[in-house]
């Protein structure tokens, strides 16, 4: 029997900005992605599960999320359901990042970056995964503010 594992995202606004995760390791390629990660059997819900991978990540509050796109990924033991929020930064602090994280050296190095509302910043990014990137770069004029 196949696992469902769910993970939520966020694209986050910030001051007419959008706010995406940059991730390096040593020897690695540097990406950009979403702020998030795996629901807990402790989150209230989705919301709940959002509201803290983003504390933990960038130390940011955000206002009300509203989800906009679901991508699944089957695998052969767990199939992963990834649910995509778009949110409105309340306040960032990077001094309020919290859990594992921060203090693992095997998650390797990840901070928040900003970039315009414009196609040719979003390519600029590699944002992952490409599914994202297409719809993103599809609606772009709705996330706008």
């Amino acid at each position: 029997m196949t696992r469902v594992r769910h993970n939520v995202r966020a694209v986050l606004r910030d001051d007419g900005h959008l706010v995406f995760l940059r991730r390096e390791w040593p020897g690695g390629t540097p990406y950009c992605t979403t702020v998030g990660g795996g629901v807990e059997p402790y989150d209230a819900g989705l919301e709940a599960a959002l509201r803290r991978e983003v504390m933990e990540e960038i130390g940011a509050t955000i206002g009300p999320a509203v989800e906009f796109l679901t991508l699944t990924e089957p695998g052969e033991r767990t199939t992963v359901v990834r649910h995509y929020f778009r949110a409105d930064v309340l306040d960032m602090d990077p001094n309020r990042r919290s859990g594992p994280e921060p203090d693992d050296p095997d998650t390797g190095d990840f901070s928040a970056v900003r970039v315009a509302p414009e196609a040719s910043a979003l390519a600029a990014l590699g944002l992952q995964p490409p599914e994202l990137a297409a719809h993103l770069h599809e609606h772009l004029g709705s996330w706008r503010d």
